[in-house]
């Protein structure tokens, strides 16, 4: 990959050996590494011993505010924002801290805002079989940021729906309006 970075370098006329850029191939693969981590990421590994059997708990579990940073598979340029998930526990909770990680695994990884939004939620599902999940992402993309119609201010808002939060629009109107309350710690 360090190759391919000083070959880069070379392709935009600059001078891979110049000062400022004599380590950059190797900061360059270091942190696409970090960026592209998710793509190693066992998730069954990853939940192990934080899943829990409750039959007590079937009130709506929401994780908010969870912040995310990926790369646009398209430009390879990031986007970042929030990232909301909901549960409707059905004989089964999951550790807290479980859930910004299965974010984590999968915006760690070249994306689409869209399939992202999708896979944490089929993820969810997948290990906690609840009654319903919602995910939403709220981000911006230095691809429409920086470069092609440079709007700075727009922001890509994704959902998915799974369970009764697609079927149910009670339970859907709450977990939405439960998003727009603002939060009484972390911001």
């Amino acid at each position: 990959m360090k190759e391919l970075i000083k070959n880069l370098l070379l392709s935009l006329g600059e001078d891979p050996s110049r000062e400022g850029l004599k380590n950059t191939p190797e900061r360059v693969e270091k942190s696409l590494k970090f960026l592209t981590s998710g793509y190693w990421v066992n998730i069954e590994q990853l939940v192990n011993g934080a899943l829990y059997e409750d039959d007590n708990t079937d009130e709506m579990v929401i994780v908010r505010d969870i912040d995310i940073y990926s790369l646009c598979e398209h430009h390879l340029l990031p986007f970042f924002g929030k990232c909301h998930v909901a549960y409707l526990p059905q004989g089964k909770i999951i550790g807290l801290s479980k859930i910004p990680k299965v974010v984590n695994a999968f915006s760690r990884r070249l994306q689409v805002q869209e399939r992202l939004t999708t896979q944490i939620a089929d993820c969810i599902d997948k290990i906690l079989q609840p009654k319903g999940v919602a995910v939403v992402i709220e981000a911006i993309h230095l691809c429409m940021s920086m470069r092609g119609v440079e709007k700075q201010n727009a922001c890509t808002v994704t959902s998915s729906m799974l369970g009764c939060f697609k079927t149910d629009s009670i339970t859907r109107s709450e977990f939405l309006s439960l998003l727009q309350s603002p939060a009484k710690y972390g911001r």
